[in-house]
């Protein structure tokens, strides 16, 4: 009876962690805080110092951090489009590899002057905490709703999921040689290294073609799809290891294979895997917080600050100025990718191979490398949004308000099926035009299942089906929005007047007294937004000109068709003549017709 007991009062007990978790995300997103610092805060709230659990098990921490990386890496190649590799593969490469090297000697210079630790020690210290985290970066920008420009987002992320094999093998090398006591040779490292990547790399190649064909060929009862896609890359992550190759930078590519093939089921895949990635984290950080007792951090608190101090204002920028000085990176943009070198669970994790081996200081390793998280986690999860926005990164994208019905269709299809409930007084039925890629499949109306021909034009309370390809349907998220949803989005965003796409700039500019710079003078509004966003503009998407800004209302496929005019300060006159210039009250007519105002929108 005592077992049983126990086992209920451990369930309990890690169903309330989790729970506990879950609950403290709606704080930490109220007070701007980084989710995964709350849950190490937690875990180190429940240890020997806090709540009194004693944790100490190594071996189970590396177990349980070794599944949950397989898991958030495979999460984040799923979700990495190669579209996104343009102009960011060779960039995110090189930090990858130079730059985790070049970080490594930084930051362990500083842990031997700053820690007095052997030369050795202090560089295994530097690899400790050298990459960044993939899932600290994955997860604040996602769950910050935080949208970049295309190229630095895409370093970033590639960068994240790919340098954790890099520090894997320098942090496994340094512990080696110094087990080794320096015997081991250069020779045997390069080959060590070698032998990670090849075969690395070519199993997670080969098993994300075995994932997605298996996701498509096998018969499945409902819901098995996420399960056999998840375990397929657990196992590809052990099998990698076992024959000697990266199982990080394995089952990172299997995600990124599977989620850039026409796959079966991928919308459920994707939406198990939230669920998968948020509990791995929890339970990742939950147990790498209980392991810390922070009374026995106190004696090098200091010297583990100015690591830290030394990482992110010394190692990373240098390492990515050093490796991207030869790509063009504008200058905002190399701050922006200096500032967010994350820190996270990998750094711990890896602390913990030390303490496995049973070498010198171990716990040293270990409690340095928590300071370094915790105090990447604080300043610069923290200021991630405002750094962003700070070095001018950040794409002005407002995400749409939806209420999306996705449905699950067989065989290897490039599209999905979405559907949505016509509101009364939705864009769709005020004239807004459908893409030419949604296809309508069906319409529902007053429990008749029709077909797009017999249900003819929409009418509010119907339920619309179409087939749209997965990375455009946002664009239907606007068409169907609730209207005052819609309503308070358009007075948030699109301001009061409308243009079409083709205005040029300078007509724009001299009708509205508006700071355009004299290139862009002959340049069309759409012609701005294509460049400004990559060749992808959405609607809501914003371009600055003065005091007013210009917002993208309507898309033709992918070009801009219409766009908004806001200004930021209205005075007293709502858009009235008090705000437009002198030169531009007089010449309406001729204005007119050279940028076709559409005029102003009731409120």
């Amino acid at each position: 009876m005592e077992q049983l007991d126990f086992s209920n009062w451990l369930l309990l007990g890690g169903a309330l962690l989790i729970l506990v978790g879950i609950a403290s995300s709606l704080i930490a997103t109220r007070f701007g805080a980084p989710l995964l610092l709350v849950f190490l805060l937690i875990g180190m709230g429940l240890g020997e110092d806090g709540f009194g659990i004693s944790f100490n098990n190594y071996r189970l921490t590396y177990f349980l951090g070794s599944l949950a990386l397989a898991v958030i890496l495979f999460d984040g190649g799923l979700r990495t489009k190669v579209a996104s590799f343009r102009g960011a593969l060779a960039p995110a490469g090189l930090l990858a590899t130079l730059g985790v090297v070049i970080t490594t000697l930084i930051a362990g210079t500083a842990a031997h002057f700053l820690l007095g630790l052997s030369w050795p020690a202090g560089l295994l210290i530097g690899a400790i905490v050298a990459s960044t985290d993939a899932a600290a970066v994955f997860f604040l920008l996602r769950a910050g709703g935080l949208h970049l420009q295309k190229r630095v987002g895409a370093t970033l992320e590639i960068e994240s999921g790919s340098n954790d094999p890099f520090a894997v093998f320098l942090t496994v090398l340094l512990v080696a040689w110094i087990a080794s006591h320096g015997e081991m040779g250069v020779g045997d490292m390069f080959i060590s290294l070698a032998k990670q990547i090849v075969i690395g790399g070519a199993l997670g190649g080969i098993g994300g073609r075995a994932i997605a064909a298996a996701l498509n060929r096998l018969a499945l009862p409902a819901g098995l799809h996420p399960l056999l896609a998840v375990s397929g890359a657990v196992a590809l992550f052990g099998l990698t290891g076992l024959l000697g190759g990266s199982g990080f930078l394995a089952v990172y590519l299997a995600g990124l294979v599977v989620g850039n093939r026409p796959v079966r089921a991928f919308a459920n895949v994707l939406s198990v895997q939230d669920a998968a990635t948020w509990l791995a984290q929890l339970v990742m950080f939950l147990v790498l917080g209980l392991l810390i007792t922070p009374s026995s951090l106190l004696s090098l608190l200091w010297p583990a600050l100015g690591v830290a101090a030394v990482l992110m204002f010394v190692a990373r920028p240098v390492a990515v100025l050093l490796c991207l000085a030869p790509f063009r990176f504008r200058r905002g943009e190399l701050g922006f990718v200096s500032w967010v070198g994350l820190r996270g669970a990998v750094g711990i994790f890896l602390a913990s191979i030390p303490m496995l081996v049973g070498l010198p200081n171990a716990e040293t390793y270990f409690n340095v490398a928590f300071v370094v998280v915790l105090a990447s986690l604080l300043v610069q999860g923290w200021s991630l949004t405002a750094a962003a926005n700070f070095f001018r990164v950040a794409l002005p994208r407002r995400d749409p308000p939806s209420r999306r019905i996705e449905l699950d269709l067989p065989g290897q299809l490039e599209y999905e099926m979405v559907g949505y409930r016509v509101a009364n007084d939705s864009a769709v039925l005020r004239g807004s035009r459908m893409p030419g890629w949604a296809r309508p499949a069906l319409v529902v109306r007053r429990e008749t299942v029709l077909t797009p021909e017999q249900a003819g034009e929409l009418e509010a309370e119907d339920y619309a089906y179409f087939l749209a390809p997965p990375d455009r349907v946002v664009r239907l998220d606007w068409l169907f929005a609730e209207p005052t949803e819609a309503r308070e989005a358009e007075r948030e965003v699109f301001g009061e007047f409308t243009f079409d796409g083709d205005v040029p700039l300078g007509a724009l500019a001299e009708f509205y007294d508006l700071a355009v710079p004299p290139r862009h003078a002959e340049r069309s509004a759409a012609d701005l937004f294509a460049r400004r966003y990559d060749g992808t503009p959405q609607v809501g998407d914003r371009i600055r000109l003065g005091q007013a800004v210009l917002v993208v209302r309507d898309l033709n496929e992918e070009q801009v068709a219409k766009v908004g005019l806001k200004f930021e300060t209205v005075g007293s006159a709502l858009f009235g003549e008090a705000l437009l210039p002198q030169k531009a009250r007089s010449p309406w007519r001729r204005m007119t017709a050279k940028i076709r105002p559409r005029g102003r929108r009731d409120s």
